[in-house]
């Protein structure tokens, strides 16, 4: 229905938003543990090899996971996996999940495993932090590290002037869950959020990748949707949105906003997919930079041309490689 919002997806814009900012996502939720990694040894993400592991939540239940090797400051440089879950809904079996994720990671890679969860759903008292089970003359018992997003959401002001982009997608979610679909009151959340991203005067990758993953979770009905280019094109042309111009070259509004200067008006879930290869570009491009420093100008247009699964298999192969040559190949 035009009066409703589309319904909300929280794990893909999770995903995007650790693999853009792993260290600011440590230093927000789980600041004791961050404190004890050395972020001088680059995290190597072995999400892939997470989900062959064949353990899942239920397709019904929004879940983002992530697995890194990190490297500790104490212990002679020991490496552990940390692996994270986003969980925006209640599920009964969380903690069973947790603790069998652990033992499949430890058991696959022969690696310690530091198992950490978000709970990103709206019920305050609900926090699992341990499976216990009672057997005849045994007792088995895991615990592991959860952050509840709720805790951070009761100080908005804090969320608004924290210059850590987690903060930002926090306030994302939040206000998501607070629309409750509403179309209108989600409209102006996003514009709000809009506003604030170019506050802060991030850099022009951070601003992308942010404003890609708002889009991701604050999908807009059409009616809405067109509303809030019409808006954008107008914030462009104050002295404090300046920075759109800078960005709208490569950030192009689910990409639709593409098709509309081109006089025509593209299918929401076509421009969802230019939304979702812009954005898996711009992340891969700044993961590439850190990487191997400024990219040449084939490469930039590589980037910009290569498809979402293009994109992903890129993104795989950066794990071992050592070259830019490697990553293509």
């Amino acid at each position: 229905m035009l009066n409703t919002a589309p319904h909300a997806r929280y794990d893909l814009p999770w995903k995007a938003a650790l693999t853009h900012a792993f260290r600011p996502f440590m230093d927000f939720y789980f600041s004791d543990f961050s404190a004890r990694i050395d972020w001088r040894q680059r995290p190597r993400f072995r999400d892939k090899e997470l989900a062959r592991l064949g353990l899942c939540a239920r397709p019904d239940v929004m879940v983002a996971d992530k697995l890194a090797e990190v490297c500790l400051r104490d212990g002679g440089g020991r490496r552990v996996l940390v692996h994270i879950e986003i969980q925006a809904q209640r599920d009964p079996k969380l903690a069973r999940r947790m603790r069998d994720y652990n033992d499949r990671i430890s058991e696959a890679y022969g690696l310690p495993v530091i198992s950490l969860a978000l709970l990103a759903d709206e019920h305050p008292n609900w926090r699992p932090r341990r499976f216990r089970q009672l057997l005849p003359g045994t007792v088995k018992e895991f615990t592991f590290s959860i952050a509840k997003l709720l805790d951070y959401a009761a100080d908005i002001p804090a969320l608004e002037a924290s210059n850590n982009p987690i903060a930002w997608v926090t306030l994302a979610h939040w206000h998501t869950q607070q629309a409750h679909h509403d179309p209108d009151k989600l409209y102006a959340a996003k514009m709000h959020l809009n506003r604030l991203v170019f506050q802060h005067r991030w850099n022009r990758t951070r601003i992308i990748a942010l404003l890609t993953i708002a889009n991701w979770m604050m999908t807009l009905p059409e009616p809405h949707h067109q509303r809030y280019l019409r808006a954008i094109a107008r914030l462009e042309k104050e002295d404090d949105m300046r920075l759109y111009n800078q960005v709208e070259q490569t950030y192009i509004d689910n990409g639709i906003r593409i098709g509309l200067e081109r006089g025509r008006k593209e299918g929401l879930e076509q421009g969802v997919e230019q939304g979702r290869r812009l954005g898996a570009g711009a992340l891969l491009e700044r993961q590439l930079e850190q990487r191997f420093g400024p990219l040449p100008q084939t490469a930039r247009r590589k980037l910009a041309k290569a498809s979402v699964e293009q994109l992903e298999n890129w993104s795989d192969a950066l794990a071992t490689a050592q070259s830019l040559k490697q990553v293509w190949g």
